[in-house]
């Protein structure tokens, strides 16, 4: 285990049902403190017009274990949030919704549910002691005000230890990068992305380390991979990522999830989005890195997403009990709430998942047995599942995503995939 993983976090003595219903919380600006998420100083970048990104936290105080409360008024600027609590072990049960002030024109958002579909990983990664229970996080664009609320399902129980409120600023990369292409057809509105087979990490990854798990076996020569924007081109801080990344002896299959939050971002957003992901998923969930291996917005262009090389089989964070065979990619967007994934972005997924899988000589058509690493409420931990090699994540967990929408394109995606000149043997 790692340093960060020294100790291990403390066993999970209780389960919580709900928070109360109608309770309201709204924040106090004074309340609120704020953590750069690279060592840059005041927010700024080293030095070349960058400002980094930033991780503000509320703690929901109060005396009442079922309703809290806070005045409202004004909070820095951020572009993501989602609540979080003490310990990952703590199932959270019920609703949350949020409500967000827009920067530009002072006008207040309708009402968003917050979806309770995480879980920290079942390696090591998540037994840290850092690691917190954590809704998924969900995509404003700037503001500079929220009000949460909460409501039980009718059954009044404590809420979870330590509740607080996270908002992300994604900060700003120089202008030109950290805006990815098209691919797949997609009509983009910044720089084409980098392409080419890899012949080792891709620009602007963390270098890859020798792999902590067992040693990776001889795979088929793939064709040329598809264009995928490095970390580098979408403006990741490098130095929240305190350990090496671990790698898989193989990728048996590809996952494929949606982030939710809003399907009205542009193109020439999608960086921010992701670097908004991975300051969460670090400074609020308490990773390593972000959890998925690649993005890919609805302009169809492919970004890379946890380090370590986009040509390695990484170990990723994405799908609870499978992450050991797997990698994870995610769209961008809602498809579970009337988005709809278009063309670009279904080839590109497509076009991916047959390139990954190729790699080590798996058909994107087939299906694969896998083993269960822990209880995911649809597998029992040590079950034998019967998967698509392209499956969406609520095949291998309980939750809705990738959304209803996204979820029925998987079999035409998986066609596709089977067609794309990246799969191989095409």
């Amino acid at each position: 285990m790692s340093p960060r993983g020294a100790r291990a976090r403390r066993a999970n003595g209780k389960k919580y049902a709900t928070w109360l219903a109608a309770g309201v919380v709204v924040l106090g600006g004074t309340a609120v403190t704020a953590v750069a998420a690279s060592a840059g100083g005041e927010g700024a970048g080293p030095g070349d017009g960058t400002r980094s990104a930033k991780a503000h936290a509320l703690a929901l105080d109060g005396k009442d274990p079922k309703r809290r409360a806070l005045p409202r008024t004004g909070t820095p600027t951020f572009s993501l949030v989602g609540v979080s609590w003490e310990d990952s072990g703590d199932t959270f049960e019920g609703t949350a919704q949020i409500r967000t002030r827009e920067a530009a024109t002072g006008e207040w958002s309708e009402w968003h549910d917050l979806d309770f579909d995480i879980r920290a990983p079942e390696s090591t990664e998540g037994e840290e002691p850092e690691v917190r229970g954590a809704s998924e996080p969900l995509w404003v664009g700037p503001s500079d005000g929220v009000e949460a609320r909460v409501v039980a399902d009718g059954e009044e129980t404590a809420v979870p230890e330590a509740l607080r409120l996270d908002m992300i600023d994604p900060g700003e990369t120089v202008k030109g990068k950290g805006n990815g292409g098209t691919q797949g057809g997609g009509k983009g509105d910044a720089e084409p992305p980098t392409s080419g087979a890899p012949t080792g990490p891709a620009p602007g990854a963390v270098p890859a380390q020798e792999p902590t798990g067992p040693a990776a076996t001889t795979i088929p020569t793939a064709p040329t991979a598809p264009a995928v924007v490095s970390r580098a081109g979408w403006g990741a801080d490098e130095s929240l990522v305190q350990d090496p990344p671990s790698y898989l002896n193989e990728v048996d299959a590809v996952f494929v999830h949606h982030t939710a939050g809003t399907n009205d971002y542009t193109c020439a957003d999608s960086p921010a989005v992701i670097r908004a992901i991975l300051t969460y998923h670090v400074r609020t969930n308490g990773w390593n890195d972000v959890g998925y291996n690649f993005f890919v917005d609805k302009c169809g262009t492919v970004f890379e997403g946890r380090a370590g090389g986009v040509d390695r089989p990484v170990l990723g964070a994405h799908t609870y009990g499978f992450n050991s065979y797997s990698s994870g990619v995610s769209l961008l967007g809602d498809y579970e709430n009337g988005g709809t994934p278009t063309a670009a972005a279904r080839q590109a997924i497509a076009d991916l998942a047959a390139w990954k899988l190729g790699l080590h000589g798996v058909d994107p058509e087939a299906e694969v047995a896998l083993t269960a690493a822990a209880d995911t409420g649809v597998w029992k931990k040590g079950q034998v599942a019967t998967l698509n090699t392209i499956s969406g994540h609520r095949d291998g967990y309980a939750t809705l995503c990738p959304g209803a929408t996204l979820y029925s394109a998987l079999p035409g995606i998986r066609t596709t995939a089977g067609a794309s000149p990246y799969a191989i043997g095409n």
